[in-house]
Parts: structure tokens; sequence; C-alpha cells
């Protein structure tokens, strides 16, 4: 079946045959938590003969989100400890997230925000709101580089768009916005030329963080949005999660990272798993994904590799976990050092 709307509710699901009626009832009871859409481009992927299809598991819900366990948590890298305004977070001193929006046009079944994504989640910001984020960011000289994330923010209209632009080019202080997106994958032919317009702020230079997780995603008409970001000047880097039963092995992994290459988008992170609630079936063990990460060494290029990333609960920024940052302390437990020198145990202690 070829979607021709966007799957929302698990009675489309049942329809699409993309879920077993066997499991309605608890499905319901997933969709009453967390958000559910697939577009039909992601639709239209799904091979519905193979029961282990990766595209499935990433956005078809799951009753094992159901399962909570015990190290999980609603903010698992502690977005709310460090917003001192709505919509802004800042970790980091020279970068800021603006989180515009908290809507998707996909929902991610191990999504680290699902807490605050979706129709039941956090919004929009409104024009205060935006406003008073700008301030802020106008008031601290130290912010080099804007990200917008959310929530994915190039749902948000063209018009809405080069309204940000237009703000964030009267800050000079300003150089670097950074837009995190899965748009050019699962809703290619609303990279149009609008949205390549808005994206684009005189004095700025603009990066789009691309997610995919399996080189699938990567369709004919992905590529083609790509390149037609790409050739107007806008920079691309790839973002991706090592994911139980989606990318979890060295030739799945080095095929997508060659195919970002290949279409002029360089491989950036790749994250371990956050803790987010109902996610436990998709995380491997740290020690499982330094050696998938290992055995892409001399397997690909310099240019295919990513940085395999944590994401340190509870704030404390990002590790580099294919290093020396981060130390087993014995079953299934690990001390990891943050970019400051600090020292936290993965999982946290409660």
């Amino acid at each position: 079946m070829n979607a021709v709307k966007p799957i929302k509710s698990v009675d489309y699901l049942m329809k699409a045959g993309l879920a077993a009626p066997a499991d309605r009832a608890a499905l319901e009871e997933v969709a009453a938590r967390y958000a559910i859409a697939l577009t039909p481009v992601v639709t239209r992927l799904i091979d519905r003969a193979d029961p282990d299809d990766p595209i499935a598991r990433q956005f078809v819900p799951d009753p094992a989100e159901l399962v909570v366990a015990p190290e999980e948590r609603a903010d698992p890298i502690g977005d709310h400890a460090h917003s001192p305004v709505e919509g802004i977070v800042h970790r980091y001193p020279d970068r800021v997230l603006l989180k515009a929006v908290h809507v998707c046009p996909v929902y991610c079944r191990f999504c680290f925000r699902r807490e605050m994504v979706g129709p039941q989640g956090l919004g929009t910001l409104d024009a205060a709101a935006m406003e008073a984020a700008l301030a802020y960011i106008r008031s601290h000289q130290e912010i080099w580089e804007v990200i917008l994330t959310g929530g994915d923010p190039l749902v948000l209209s063209s018009r809405r768009l080069r309204e940000i632009m237009e703000a964030l080019a009267g800050i000079a202080h300003v150089k670097i916005v950074r837009f995190h997106t899965r748009v050019p994958v699962v809703d290619p032919e609303k990279v149009d030329a609008a949205l390549i317009a808005a994206l684009k702020a005189s004095g700025k230079t603009v990066y789009i963080a691309l997610h995919a997780n399996h080189v699938r995603e990567l369709t004919t008409a992905a590529r083609a949005a790509c390149a037609r970001l790409i050739d107007a000047g806008i920079a691309m880097v790839s973002q991706s999660v090592l994911l139980k039963g989606v990318n979890d092995d060295p030739d799945v992994l080095a095929e997508l990272m060659k195919a970002f290459v290949e279409i002029r988008v360089k491989p950036y992170y790749l994250h371990h798993p956050d803790l987010a609630p109902g996610t436990r079936h998709f995380r491997l063990t740290i020690e499982e994904g330094q050696k998938i990460v290992a055995a892409l060494r001399g397997r690909i290029s310099g240019l295919c590799q990513p940085t395999y990333i944590l994401d340190i609960p509870g704030g404390h920024g990002k590790a580099v976990i294919s290093g020396n940052s981060i130390q087993p302390t014995g079953e299934g437990c690990y001390s990891v050092s943050d970019y400051r020198g600090g020292v936290h145990p993965y999982p946290p202690a409660d």
C-alpha cells in the first residue's frame, strides 16, 4: 500500500498493514504517551515482508516502549537543567540550542525528547517567547553558534524560518546557524527554493545536520534534496544513532557513512542511544558499540568515519566514547569524563 496521507494513529497503522491487530491495545497505550507520525515517503520505504525491517523499527510504535528501565528518564540529556529561558538550552559556552518548535514530520521511537515533542508536547514558541529567546542570544556575546532543533525546525513555514534568520542576521556575534533535521529524508519535496532561500542570512554560515540511520533512507529524492541545499551553498553534516536492529553491524554502518560522503554530507556524530523512557530495546552496550565503530577503521575512508559519542546524562555534555573518556567500572557501569574534566557515572546513580 502506498500511503497518500501521513500516518498519525494506530487505526491508520492497522489500515496500512504496519501493525498486528493483536497489538492494538498495547499500541493505543503507547500512542497515548508518545506521538506517532510517518510520512508517505517513510511508509513506502517499509518492507512489510521483513519482520525486522530497519525502517519500520525506527518509526512504527512497538509495545516494548511501555517497558521503562530504572535508568531511563524523561529528560535524559538534561535540557531543562540548562534552559535559562523558554526555548533556549545553553550547555556549552559558545553555542545554544534554539528550540523553536516541538513538532516533527516523523517521530522516532528512540527519540531522547519523546516526552517533549508531538501534539501533546511543548508546542511552538509564541511571539513573546521567541523574542525572549532571541534577547537572550543578543545579550550573551559568547554565543558564536545557534542550533535550531526541537522538534524539527524545517517543519516551520518558509516565512517563519525567514523571520528567525532575519532576527539572527542582526546579532553580530552569531556567526554559525545550524539546523538539525530529518526533512530532506522524510519529506524531500519540502526542500524547495523558498525554503532554501529562507535558510540564508547575511553574515551567517549555515549548516544542516541531517539525521539518517540506514542507507535506505537516502532515496533518490532525498539525495536530490541534499544536492539542492549543498548547491545553494549550505554545508551539510550527518548525525546518526547506533541502534540495535537498525544499523548495529559494521557493514550496514559503513554503507550508510559512504553514502553520506557520496552525496557531499560529511559524517559527523554517531550517537549512543540516550536513556529515554521505553527505549531499552534499541540500546547496545557501550562495548558492543565500540567494537562496531572500531571495525570501521581501515574498512572505509577517513572521510567516512563518524565520531562515536555519548551525551552524558544530567546535561554534562558529550563524551567521545571511542577514546579514553569512558572507562568500565564493573557490572555494565562506567565512569565518563566530560569536556570540563568532571567524572560521571553511567548509568547515573539515583
